[in-house]
């Protein structure tokens, strides 16, 4: 593999890329189950969630449903999915708490810090998420990577979500930068990549689990990998 030249400014995403989603959503969980005495097995939960989570954030990603549609039918769904019967006022509250302490975690996937220290000095760095202001901010804060980035896009300040293309325009023009010499880093295909691809950006597949894909696509499975390409 070769190294892509013309680059200066580096854009990651944030959940499942740089910040460790599953483990931290696991543990939050974890800790509201307990402080609101709920009696469920987490591996099953989790189980079903995982699956139900993701779906959810595609249909949200493709302004099906709202914010508020997501954050308490996920959990219904789960509940449900799993036999356990929870007022709709108990699932509100889980969902306020989840969202409440999701950011107490600050679990980073493996190499994060070593490759933003590696890319600091030679490229500028940013965000872009669709994860909700109030909570992006602060995981960043929390776990300490928010001074390697010079901006951070959330899709609730760009009014629209990854992959449509003005979300990535919007970041472009926070960075001042173009698209000819940015490059996009993120564990969605059709998200980060494509969503990339399409504004002339470049992009790097970040494939952990060694799924599928278009082998034409640049992709590593670690972060320190990154390494071969910049």
């Amino acid at each position: 593999m070769n190294k892509i030249s013309g680059i200066t400014d580096v854009f990651f995403d944030l959940d499942h890329t740089l910040w460790d989603f599953e483990k931290n959503s696991a543990l939050t969980f974890e800790k509201i189950f307990k402080l609101n005495k709920i009696d469920v097995n987490l591996n099953d939960f989790l189980e079903h969630y995982v699956p139900i989570n993701f779906k959810y954030w595609k249909l949200y990603r493709e302004a099906h449903i709202t914010k508020e549609v997501l954050r308490f039918e996920r959990l219904d769904v789960t509940f449900k999915a799993i036999n356990v019967s929870l007022q709709d006022d108990v699932i509100h509250k889980l969902s306020v708490d989840y969202v409440k302490y999701l950011s107490t975690f600050n679990f980073l996937i493996e190499g994060t810090i070593d490759i933003l220290e590696y890319l600091k000095g030679s490229y500028r760095l940013h965000i872009i998420t669709n994860g909700f202001d109030e909570v992006q901010h602060k995981k960043m804060a929390q776990s300490n990577i928010i001074n390697y980035f010079e901006t951070t896009t959330n899709a609730e300040l760009a009014g629209v979500k990854k992959p449509n293309s003005k979300i990535f325009d919007y970041a472009l023009h926070l960075a001042n930068t173009k698209a000819n010499k940015s490059i996009m880093i993120g564990d969605s295909l059709e998200a980060d990549v494509d969503g990339a691809l399409k504004m002339g950006m470049d992009a790097i597949f970040y494939n952990p689990d060694n799924s599928n894909f278009d082998k034409g696509i640049n992709s590593i499975s670690k972060l320190i990998d990154l390494k071969h390409y910049l």
